[in-house]
C-alpha cells in the first residue's frame, strides 16, 4: 500500500557542529516522501524522497543563503536533494534498517538510515496515521560541500558529520485511500 508524508506533522532535519563547540540545527520545510508498503514482506517495501534545497531553514537568513550558494548545496543548478530505497531490513520488532541512494549535487552515495516505527492510528475522522523516526550520520564531504574556514584556535567552522533526523507520520497515498474507501463501502453494503 502507498502511503505519503503528511508534511503539517513530518519534518527532515539535521544538526552539525559550530566552530567544534556548539551544534546547529536546521530542516527542510518542503519535501515530499512516499512508502510502498509490503506488510506482508516488509523488506519488498520501497521509500523514495524529494527534498527542496530552497526550503532550508536554520532559523538565520544569512547562514540559509549561504547554504543554497555554490559553496553549499548550489541551489541554483541542483535544486533538489533526492532518496531511493535500495534495500529494507527489519531489525527487530518496529525497527528497521533502510539503505538507498541520497543524492546531493549531482553525487549519489549510499546510506543507512536506522528507522522505528512510533505506532499507528486512526484520527478523530477515521484516517489512518502512522508514525515514524529514523536517523543517519553522513560526512558532508562525500557529496562535495567542502567549503570550511580554519579557526585560530585550531580546528575548523563547521564540522564535516551532519546528523540527519526524519520523523514522519504517514497518511495513505491519496489514490491508496480512494481504494481502501471504495473497498469499505462495497464491505458495508455486501454486509
Amino acid at each position: 500500500m502507498a502511503w505519503v508524508a503528511d508534511a503539517a506533522h513530518s519534518a527532515v532535519e539535521f544538526s552539525a557542529k559550530h566552530m567544534m563547540i556548539s551544534t546547529v540545527r536546521g530542516g527542510f520545510e518542503k519535501f515530499s516522501i512516499t512508502a510502498n508498503v509490503d506488510e506482508q514482506n516488509v523488506e519488498q517495501s520501497t521509500i523514495e524522497a524529494t527534498v527542496d534545497v530552497a526550503s532550508i531553514n536554520t532559523r538565520d537568513a544569512r547562514r540559509d543563503g549561504h547554504l543554497r550558494s555554490a559553496d553549499f548545496f548550489d541551489a541554483e543548478t541542483y535544486p533538489t536533494l533526492t532518496f531511493r530505497s535500495t534495500k529494507i531490513e527489519q531489525k527487530g520488532q518496529d525497527k528497521y534498517a533502510i539503505t538507498g541512494d541520497l543524492t546531493v549535487r549531482d553525487t549519489t552515495h549510499p546510506v543507512t538510515f536506522n528507522f522505528e516505527s512510533e505506532g499507528r492510528g486512526k484520527d478523530p475522522w477515521g484516517n489512518e496515521h502512522w508514525g515514524f523516526s529514523g536517523n543517519a550520520t553522513i560526512n558532508r564531504k562525500d557529496w562535495g560541500l567542502n567549503w570550511n574556514v580554519a579557526l585560530e584556535t585550531g580546528g575548523v567552522l563547521v564540522g564535516d558529520q551532519i546528523k540527519i533526523q526524519i520523523d514522519l507520520e504517514l497518511v495513505p497515498a491519496p489514490e491508496a485511500a480512494s481504494v481502501a474507501a471504495e473497498a469499505e463501502a462495497e464491505a458495508e453494503v455486501t454486509a
